[in-house]
């Protein structure tokens, strides 16, 4: 008797248990599709993995703002006027000219941000020759050499979120 109430225990954590495993994500068929060269692209050092282009190099719009803020710029901007828009009104440049440069489209956000909320001497280009020249420095230090008035540290957080916020609605 002991032994056929164990066996029914079991029997019933597994049938319960079964929905839950049924509902966590699954990899897609073939797996992530590959660039010349045969590796799966954005597969690099530094790179995030979740491609923003599925097949045939659309859009894919359930892409999260993070993947969105660390693809290249020149990447994101060619497939979201929005972001492209806000980077131009900002900056007063073409939203590629105006990233070229930066690692990822978050900090180029948050770049331009900063200028306009602290009308950097020199304006965006100023900032971004700090952030991006040769020996470029963080956004911090940017806004400590540029505007040392200012609260650099704060200043810095405020318009990461300020970027953050612009991605978000931006993929939305």
């Amino acid at each position: 008797m002991k032994h056929f109430t164990l066996i029914l225990a079991g029997a019933m954590v597994l049938a319960l248990a079964a929905p839950a495993f049924a509902q966590r994500a699954h990899p897609s068929p073939g797996g992530p599709p590959s660039s010349p060269g045969g590796r799966p692209s954005g597969d690099g050092p530094g790179s995030n993995s979740n491609s923003n282009s599925g097949v045939g190099g659309t859009h894919d719009v359930t892409a999260t703002h993070s993947d969105m803020s660390h693809a290249s710029p020149s990447d994101v901007l060619s497939h979201n006027t929005a972001v492209a828009g806000k980077i131009q009104i900002l900056t007063g440049q073409d939203a590629q000219a105006a990233c070229a440069g930066f690692k990822n489209l978050g900090q180029c956000v948050a770049a331009a941000h900063v200028a306009k909320n602290l009308d950097i001497p020199g304006g965006f280009d100023a900032l971004k020759a700090k952030v991006t020249g040769s020996g470029g420095v963080s956004l911090g230090k940017a806004i400590e050499q540029l505007s040392p008035q200012a609260n650099a540290k704060a200043e810095a957080k405020k318009a990461n979120k300020q970027a953050s916020d612009d991605l978000k609605e931006s993929s939305s």
